[in-house]
């Protein structure tokens, strides 16, 4: 079987073409004119021998073979990817790039320092830090844009390596000066978007002791939602370690936390971490062991 002769600018302006929301807005994101992605298309459409795109009025539409084949094209580009950091590790000595994800939490109360401080030991390599929603950083894993997440726990799965690192207790809060009655009158709620695990985690266990979970505002930042809870838009369940900061913590509504979660380390079970990332890698499993015996 020959291969395709297709190369990976192609491979980009498909994935571009498929998921962005207009043919415009996809040119932009590989940093072409309209007429230059369009060519390209067709000429990936030709080597591939496959018809990528239909026109439906002024719109392209991805065919069943597009979306196919975007799987195909998000997996090379990965590998691709993370073969041009290990070259530029193997030709630099250490000079080289490394992309961490962590959501917030992880980020501004955990680790941090452990970042600064690795970036101060290795003056030569780049070190970029990405802070997203936990589902977000596992589709930055996926295609190959980081090297490592520190996410809340997710669900198994065969592509990814998962290592526990902190277990951060929830805690229910209150708007300032709430008389805290029965389960069935707490409420209404402010919490992360629908789609967050730590969302889904507190809402099972606020249903479970028959809570009402009537959410009101949605925030994807912690400190978003302990404003809008001291301004008395709503309860939220959050983190100590986000809640009850200076200025203005949040008091506990309860004694005991509702749930707790776990934040986890995962990298792609395809990868071998290069000595730059397992060095990181230890370094945040250090401050984590760290903070697991502070908190007993």
């Amino acid at each position: 079987m020959k291969l395709a002769n297709v190369t990976t600018s192609q491979l980009e302006y498909l994935v571009a073409a498929v998921t962005e929301p207009t043919w415009k807005a996809a040119a932009a994101t590989v940093g072409v004119s309209p007429s230059a992605l369009s060519q390209g298309i067709s000429e990936l459409e030709r080597r591939l021998g496959v018809r990528l795109f239909d026109k439906q009025g002024r719109r392209r539409v991805p065919t069943a073979e597009a979306r196919a084949a975007l799987t195909h094209a998000t997996r090379i580009l990965a590998e691709v990817r993370e073969l041009t950091r290990w070259a530029e590790e193997a030709r630099g000595g250490g000079v080289g790039q490394l992309s961490i994800g962590m959501i917030d939490t992880a980020a501004i109360h955990h680790f941090g320092d452990t970042l600064i401080g690795f970036r101060r030991e290795h003056p030569s390599l780049t070190v970029r830090l990405l802070v997203l929603p936990s589902n977000a950083l596992l589709d930055q894993l996926r295609a190959g844009e980081v090297d490592a997440v520190v996410c809340v726990d997710p669900d198994p799965d065969d592509r990814f390596v998962l290592e526990p690192l902190v277990g951060e207790p929830l805690h229910i809060y209150a708007p300032p000066d709430t008389v805290i009655g029965a389960s069935k009158t707490w409420g209404p709620w402010v919490s992360f978007p629908s789609a967050s695990r730590s969302r889904s985690l507190m809402a099972r266990r606020l249903r479970a002791k028959g809570v009402p979970f009537d959410v009101v505002a949605e925030s994807s930042q912690p400190a978003v939602l302990k404003e809008m809870v001291r301004l008395g838009m709503g309860w939220t369940v959050l983190p100590p370690v986000d809640a009850e900061t200076e200025p203005h913590a949040l008091t506990r509504a309860t004694d005991g936390p509702i749930a707790e979660r776990m934040l986890t380390l995962v990298r792609r079970a395809d990868r071998v971490p290069s000595p730059a990332l397992a060095t990181l890698l230890d370094q945040l499993r250090a401050q984590a062991a760290a903070i697991s015996e502070d908190s007993r």
